[in-house]
């Protein structure tokens, strides 16, 4: 008695499997960002690699399980144009807003920008 398989796809492997092997290396990406934070290396070396890493991870997320692999270009296309114009909004944010504490002792905090305070009359 022969039991019917299930259709095969002569190589192609199905979505699911692919959204499985996609979240399985996301958790060993997510893995090695982790081990990476605790090893004793220059500041900018971890900095690049942590945003490599989570560069990659973000485009395996926004193409394959947000489906902007097999949707229209012109979805994919506005995507790209909301992620510019708000990528370039926070970076100018945090560029007009960020301290400079080069100049600073670090140690010490920043003086705050304040209207000088007048004595108030107590009635």
């Amino acid at each position: 008695m022969d039991i019917p398989l299930p259709a095969q796809h002569h190589g192609h492997p199905s979505r699911f499997h692919v959204f499985m092997q996609i979240a399985m290396a996301l958790a060993i990406i997510t893995g090695v960002e982790i081990v990476i934070i605790f090893i004793p290396v220059a500041p900018w070396i971890q900095y690049s690699t942590l945003g490599v890493l989570s560069l990659v991870k973000f485009l395996a997320v926004i193409f394959y399980f947000m489906h902007l692999r097999w949707d229209k270009p012109f979805c994919t296309i506005l995507f790209f144009i909301g992620l510019i114009l708000g990528g370039g909004t926070s970076i100018a944010l945090l560029l007009l807003f960020g301290e400079d504490r080069s100049l600073n002792n670090p140690e010490e905090p920043a003086a705050a920008i304040h209207a000088p305070v007048e004595a108030v009359a107590v009635a």
